[in-house]
This record gives structure tokens, sequence and C-alpha cells, in this order.
């Protein structure tokens, strides 16, 4: 803001000058003081003037509505929505969104620090406002195989601006507790500007927690059980309370909250696909869920909001006072929360459910073409075992925790697995598609269901290569090979036929249509992969088969290098004899 924007918000604070805008006869949610009055609101220069009586040059009546800050989602991953920033933006605005914390460390994981300033140009082209946070471990792991490895000297440059809030989520909480100099080079960095740094330690407790938190962690979105929650508590961590479309902690979490230490909890959605967000709305969503469970309207709404903006530093929003960002949503009531008007910078940009403002893309040209497949052979999906006895990642509905299980499966004559439908076991195969390298890193899955045909997919947390299961390798060889001629994205093939198809261009991991289209392809997708496939429908068929790569998450995972168990933190052999 410059000197005569100042002067002119000062002057319309104190009635001098006419108001931009006055929203007349609403009540607004004090999230600093914990009530809701009836009052005006004034608007100048894209921020809030004050409240009280006021003219203005424009004046709506709101007849009795409320004013809550515009809510914002404290950590969100804009790729797991298979959309682009300005797509995303499009959908989330209107259902009362005007901030996200995001941590693009998908897409960085593909194309690098190059993928960090495409998602930074192309949320130029929304006025949802994306604060991107810096990713702190690219590989998720240095037992991983990515497209590229983030050093410290690496995001330098960009973790010092201002727009950085700061590191993303450490997922790598080994590397910390074990005094890896990769990993604290990128600490100190953070802690010596200053800067946030989010956490992520599922089952993480004790003293080895203790040495995770010492490393500089604010936050963790990976609660999944009260004392979990309680130990980050009281150890100073913010909590993100996550309800996204994969994972599902916010009602198992509501009863840690109390009338204390609810400051230190925020709301989040980690993972958000476009049928949730058109079906179940997005933070608003939490905000019902919350009050439906007891807890105070302006208490839930202070956790999308001044909660988040404390949190990140982010001074200017999350309140309803003068001198601050004039972010709003404007709800019908405060229990089902239906989004009446969004206005972002005292503009606004949604109303009745649409998003008022033109869509433009920026160009992906430089993101695009991000798999490389020249040096896999249908071959290498053949798995040769020794034994009958295996070690099989056991899926779990509701969340992305898998299970070591052992598990007698069917082999040939020749020792190489055989599918059979009255055993849940099928074969899946990770293949890393950055490098042409030819890693094929191969395992059995229990509790996914799958009957016949193959699923292929290049979105594979985190470091997304190529994940397929299936029941011959003849199929699932073509369902990788559609992937790769679509230049990424998702393929159901049964009977010898791709079915189903989703293109991603967007490095792999986001398509370049509209949500609406995103949606329709993905119910799709998971419709044939349930009825078609016989993929289990307690499941969330296609991102619940992406985190079966993801090696911070407990317990067994598949990498491109080999089954890995996260416990004992190392590769293991699949036979369990």
């Amino acid at each position: 803001m410059d000197k005569d924007s100042l002067k002119r918000l000062i002057d319309v604070a104190n009635g001098k000058k006419k108001a931009e805008l006055v929203i007349k006869n609403g009540s607004i949610v004090d999230v600093c003081s914990g009530k809701v009055f009836k009052t005006d609101l004034a608007i100048a220069e894209g921020y809030i003037a004050g409240f009280g009586e006021y003219e203005g040059e424009k004046e709506i009546d709101i007849e009795g509505k409320y004013i809550s800050p515009g809510l914002m989602d404290a950590h969100i991953h804009i790729e797991s929505s298979y959309c682009t920033p300005e797509e995303f933006g499009r959908m989330v605005v209107p259902h009362g969104t005007t901030t996200v914390i995001a941590d693009p460390h998908e897409i960085v994981n593909v194309c690098g620090i190059n993928g960090f300033h495409y998602m930074q140009n192309a949320a130029k082209n929304t006025c949802l406002s994306v604060k991107y946070m810096m990713p702190s471990c690219v590989p998720a792991t240095s037992m991983e195989d990515a497209g590229c490895i983030i050093l410290a000297k690496d995001m330098k440059e960009d973790i010092v601006s201002e727009a950085v809030p700061g590191l993303g989520e450490f997922m790598d909480y080994n590397a910390i507790i074990q005094n890896d100099d990769i990993a604290l080079d990128k600490l100190v960095l953070a802690r010596n500007h200053k800067k946030i740094i989010d956490g992520h330690s599922p089952n993480l407790f004790g003293k080895d927690l203790n040495a995770y938190v010492c490393g500089g962690i604010d936050t963790d979105h990976e609660c999944s059980t009260l004392e979990e929650m309680e130990d980050r508590l009281s150890r100073g961590i913010y909590v993100q309370l996550r309800q996204g479309s994969a994972c599902h902690n916010l009602e198992a979490l509501i009863p840690g909250i109390n009338e204390f230490n609810f400051r230190r909890c925020l709301l989040c959605s980690d993972d958000r696909q476009p049928k949730t967000i058109f079906e179940d709305g997005h933070l608003e969503y939490h905000l019902r869920t919350l009050v439906k469970a007891g807890i105070s309207p302006v208490m839930a709404i202070a956790m999308a909001t001044i909660n988040v903006s404390d949190c990140y530093g982010l001074k200017d929003r999350g309140m309803i006072v003068p001198g601050k960002r004039a972010d709003f949503v404007i709800f019908d009531d405060l229990k089902d929360f239906k989004v009446s008007s969004v206005y972002i910078l005292g503009e606004e940009v949604a109303k009745d459910g649409n998003y008022l403002k033109e869509l433009e893309k920026y160009d992906i040209s430089g993101v695009s073409d991000t798999v490389h497949l020249d040096n896999f052979k249908k071959e290498m999906l053949q798995m040769c075992l020794k034994s009958d006895e295996v070690f099989a990642i056991e899926m779990i509905a509701g969340g992305v925790l898998s299970k070591k299980t052992k598990i007698k499966i069917k082999r040939d004559e020749k020792g190489f697995f055989v599918f059979d439908k009255n055993i849940d076991a099928c074969k899946c195969a990770v293949i890393e598609r950055h490098h042409n390298t030819g890693k094929v890193g191969l395992g059995i899955i229990k509790g996914y269901g799958i009957k016949s045909g193959a699923i292929a997919a290049s979105v594979a947390h985190d470091s997304h290569n190529i994940i397929c299961v299936g029941v011959n390798d003849d199929e699932m060889y073509m369902a990788i090979e559609n992937v790769k001629e679509n230049g990424g994205g998702f393929s159901l093939v049964k009977d010898g036929k791709v079915i189903e198809s989703l293109s991603l261009p967007v490095a792999g991991l986001m398509s370049d249509l509209s949500g609406e289209e995103v949606s329709k392809k993905l119910l799709s997708l998971h419709k044939k992969a349930v009825d078609e496939l016989g993929v289990n429908e307690s499941l969330e068929p296609v991102m619940s088969l992406t985190f079966m790569s993801l090696m911070v998450i407990p317990e067994l995972k598949l990498t491109a290098r080999g089954l890995f168990d996260i416990f004992e933190n190392k590769f293991i052999d699949i036979e369990a004899d």
C-alpha cells in the first residue's frame, strides 16, 4: 500500500470520506473477542476501514447475514486436485476460501524449482491468495527416485522471499532425528530467516518426537489419534485438523479440542479432489462438522482464519478489523455455513456458488513431457518368487496408512506370481519415469480388491513414478503405455482395452481441463474401477493407490527400488521365509 492509499483508508475510517463499499446490516464474526455483533462494514482501497455507521459509494444490505473473515486452508497440495492453480482457485473461492497455504512438493519432485515457479506464476491468474511453502523433502527421502533433488542451496533464493512463508512439510523425520547434514542445512536456512517449518510425523512419539520438534517444527497435519494430537499440542506444535479426499481425521480429533488449546488448532484439507469440492465444499464442510459436534461457530471459524494467520505470520488478514485485507465471506447462517458471497481485497469475487472473475491460464509447456519410459520393457513386470509366503502391503480404508502383512500367494511351476481371484492379493509395480533408469519395484497389495484388468497412474506420492496394479502383465503393460502416450495421468484397462483414462499433461500430475471435466472423468474412473475391475469400494480407488509408494507413511510401501519397511527404515525382501 502506498501513502496515498493509506491516507484515503484513514480518511474513510474516520468518516471524512465515503467508503468505496459498505456492507449494511451484517453480523460480524469477531474471532478476536469471540463475539458476534451487528453493524455495518466499510471498505476502502481493498482494506477494512472500520465498522459502525458509514456511508459508501456503493451500499449492500445483507439483511442480518454473517460476515466472517475469509477462510484459510492451513495445508494443501493443489496438485492433488488434479487441476492447475487457476482452476483450483475457481473451484474453492465460491466456498468461502480466500487464502491457502500450499506445499507444491508434488510438482517440485517432478520438475524441480522450475515447477515451483510455474505454480507461483499460475497462481497469479486466480484471485485466491496462494502462499507457497518451499518444499523441504525433494525427494521425500534419500532412498527415493524423484525427478529432481533439492538441496538448501537450491532453495535459498526463493525461501528468503516475503512471498514464501516457510519450509514445507518435513516428511523425512528420520533424517532430522539422525542429524543428517542435508536435512539440517535446510532447517538452519529456514530458522535463520525466521521461517515457519511444517511437520509430518505420523506415529512418532517420545524422545524421537522431542528430537524432531527440536529441528524447528511448527505444525503437523498427520495426527490421526487423540494421543498424537495431545503429544504435539503439549510440545507447542500447531495441529492441523485434516479432512481431505483421502484422509479423514477431523471427527476423530474434535474431542481433543478445548477452550484453551483451540488457538493452536488449524483446519486443513491436505488433498482435495474436484468431486469432494463439488459435493461437500471446502472448509465450510469442516465448519459444519465442528459445529455439529458442539464446537461454537466462532471457535470453529477462528481455526480457519485468525489461527492460520497467526501461525504463518500473515498479519494482514484473518480477522474483521480495521486495517486488514477486506477478505471476507458472507454466510447465510452459522450452522450450515451456506456461502452467499465472497470478497477478496474488497471485490466481490463469488456469489451464490459462482466464480465471478475471468479465467486465464498460464502456459504449461515448461512443465509438460515428463513421462520417460524408454528403457522399460514388459518383461520387467515378471515377479519370480522363492516362496509362497510373502510380505504384502495391506491397504487401510479411510486414509493412506498401510500394514505389513504376511500372506500366502500362488506361483506357477517356474516360481512366477500368478493372480488368483480367490486370494486377496494383486501385483503392484512402481516404474521410475523421470530419468529412463529402467528401475522397477515389484510387490503385492492386499485389500485393493481388483479382480480383473489393470490400473496405472503417473501420480504416486511423492516421487511420482508410475504405479500400476493388475491381474496380468499384458494388461498392466497396456495401462502403463497408455499413461505414457497421454503424457501422464490415469488409465484403466480390461480385456485388452483401455476402458477409461484421464490425461494429466502438467508434470503428469494436473489436467488442463476444467474442474467439472476432471471431476466427471474421475467419477467414471472410480465407478469403472469398482464396477468393472472389482476394486474395494470402501477405498478411494485412485487416490488411495497413489499413496502406496509414499515411504514416509507407515507401515509398508513400494518404490522403484523395492519394498520399504518404514518402521525398520530399510528395504526388505518380499519373501517372508
